[in-house]
């Protein structure tokens, strides 16, 4: 099998959710809370709510806001869940501006920086979302953009998201690493033309879909690999 080749990069674009920050976080909080059994139970529910909503609102056309459709997805999940407790829901919503960063993701973003390669997070999290979390995360000074599909009006994985990175560095796609945990989102940033890696931190199958990733990738750890920076 031929080794994948990253030479051209010129950027590293992240992925934000689930990619430089832990979704796990949010609930696990306030898991005394929740109950151990219901924390795991609503957090998945949520995300996979949270994903749904975005993909609808894209294809019918009604985007909103991140925040809005995070808490449309939370009120479902309190509801088919059966939790009545406003206060906690409160808490929960507000915890998605301060999750935590993966262990891997500050060493590898200060090495990526220290090898001249620009840096950004390309995300469907509106830009307060993003700003909070980077900033709490301390990724400031790591980043060189912060992007929101609020500057094209669309959510993932459609191509005017991905272009939006491009755009910003004026490079072409094939001259960014595309990062992302989420496998249809992987694919969707290969069918646009990123080489993408692939960060498959829970073992899943890949997707069952025409775009695929150039690289699988246990952790962010293995990314200075890939890039040929392992000497940095």
């Amino acid at each position: 099998m031929t080794a994948p080749d990253f030479s051209q990069t010129k950027a590293c674009v992240f992925d934000a959710y689930g990619t430089i920050f832990d979704l796990v976080s949010a609930t696990d909080r306030l898991s005394a809370e929740l109950g151990e059994e219901l924390a795991p139970k609503l957090g998945e529910l949520w995300r996979t709510k949270q994903l749904q909503y975005s993909w609808l609102r894209s294809l019918t056309g009604h985007y909103t806001s991140f925040w809005d459709v995070t808490r449309d997805a939370l009120d479902y999940s309190f509801e088919q869940l059966g939790i009545k407790n406003p206060a906690l829901k409160e808490k929960l919503i507000e915890g998605y501006r301060a999750l935590d960063a993966y262990p891997d993701v500050k060493p590898v973003l200060a090495k990526l920086k220290q090898a001249g390669l620009k840096t950004a997070i390309l995300s469907n999290g509106s830009p307060d979302m993003l700003a909070s979390g980077v900033k709490g995360a301390g990724l400031t000074d790591l980043l060189d953009a912060v992007l929101s599909v609020e500057d094209a009006g669309v959510f993932k994985p459609d191509y005017r998201v991905y272009q939006l990175a491009c755009d910003r560095f004026d490079v072409s796609p094939a001259e960014i690493c595309f990062l992302s945990s989420n496998g249809w989102d992987a694919a969707g940033a290969a069918s646009f033309g990123f080489k993408v890696a692939w960060i498959n931190r829970s073992k899943l199958p890949i997707e069952r879909l025409p775009g695929k990733p150039d690289a699988i990738i246990r952790s962010m750890d293995d990314l200075p690999a890939l890039l040929g920076l392992e000497s940095i």
